[in-house]
This record gives structure tokens, C-alpha cells and sequence, in this order.
């Protein structure tokens, strides 16, 4: 068990890192945003358009790497939104094997559903070079590709949380008391 515990541990790393270095893409999206709007309103007062398709598209692309790659750190610390009709009624032992069953019977199984079904889009997109249609779009095959990835993740991630769920439900692991989605490795 310990050596499953080490993977966990790794991958939860890998994704923490990722999230953290999603954090910054949301500083840039704001950034990308704010310009968007204020060259709108300021090349209408100039005669000059200070905005164009490539920074709006920039605007969507960066929301879709945050949205895509920040979704296995999310689960990671527990934050997917979530219907606690029964499950605040559980004690330790039980949260945790609903969870397990969760990961291994729909996250892990929806997730490969997603890369199956979207491969065949994503290398089309890949084969063509697809572009927007827009004048001056981006190219959308790197974009599309990072939907394969971020279920990647969220498979490791899914791994990883039922690892420590089959711990925490085994004894082996306990929650830790002041946040309970969030398990003790130590």
C-alpha cells in the first residue's frame, strides 16, 4: 500500500504544480480582457482600433487552459461542486468508499470516454491545421489538444484519490479534522 501511497503522492505533485501555474494564466486573462474592452472604448475616442480577433480569441483560449488544466488540481483539493444530500450524513469510512466508488466507477471511466470520443476531433483538427474562421483566428488544434490532456489529468488525479480513498476507508489514512476533503499523506 505504501508504494500505491507514493504514486498518490506524486501525482498529486504533478497536478499541484500545474494548478499553480494555472493561478497566473487568470492574471493574464484579465489583463488580455481589460485591454480588449479599454482599446474598444479608447480607439472609438482615437478613430484607431486598438482591439482585434486575435486578443479576443486569446481571451477565450486562456480561459479554456485555465478551465481545462486547472480541472485535476480542482479535484484535487475537492472543490468540483457537489450534491451533499447524503454524503454529509456519512462518517470518515463511508465518504471515502462512496468516493472510490465515484472515481473508479464514473470519473475514471467518463474521462476515458471523453479521450475516445474526442480523439478522432482533436488529431482532424491536428491533420488540417484548423484555424478560426475568423479573420486573423488563431489556430484551434493546440487549444483542442489540451482536452485529451485535461483528462489525462483528471484520470491521474481520479487514481490518486482512490488510492487515498482505499487508505482512509482501510484505516490506513485519516482525513484530516479541520477540512475533510482534504486527506493526510503523512
Amino acid at each position: 500500500m505504501q508504494v500505491l501511497l507514493q504514486i498518490s503522492r506524486l501525482i498529486d505533485q504533478f497536478n499541484e504544480s500545474i494548478g499553480r501555474f494555472v493561478y497566473w494564466f487568470a492574471l493574464l486573462m484579465i489583463a488580455v480582457g481589460t485591454w480588449n474592452v479599454v482599446g474598444r472604448y479608447v480607439g472609438r475616442t482615437v478613430g484607431q482600433n486598438l482591439s482585434s480577433n486575435v486578443l479576443l480569441e486569446t481571451q477565450w483560449y486562456i480561459f479554456d487552459v485555465i478551465f481545462l488544466l486547472g480541472a485535476a488540481y480542482t479535484l484535487k483539493h475537492n472543490e468540483h461542486v457537489r450534491v451533499d444530500v447524503i454524503q454529509s450524513r456519512l462518517n470518515p469510512k463511508q465518504k471515502a468508499l462512496v468516493d472510490l466508488f465515484g472515481s473508479v466507477f464514473f470519473l475514471i471511466p467518463f474521462c476515458v470516454m471523453v479521450i475516445f470520443y474526442s480523439w478522432g476531433a482533436v488529431s482532424n483538427s491536428w491533420a488540417i491545421l484548423e484555424t478560426s474562421p475568423d479573420p486573423g483566428g488563431l489556430p484551434r488544434y493546440p487549444i483542442k489538444s489540451l482536452i485529451i490532456v485535461s483528462f489525462l489529468l483528471l484520470i491521474l488525479q481520479g487514481i490518486s484519490e482512490a488510492i487515498k480513498n482505499f487508505a482512509i476507508f482501510k484505516g490506513i489514512l485519516t482525513p484530516e479534522i479541520e477540512d475533510p476533503s482534504r486527506r493526510s499523506l503523512e
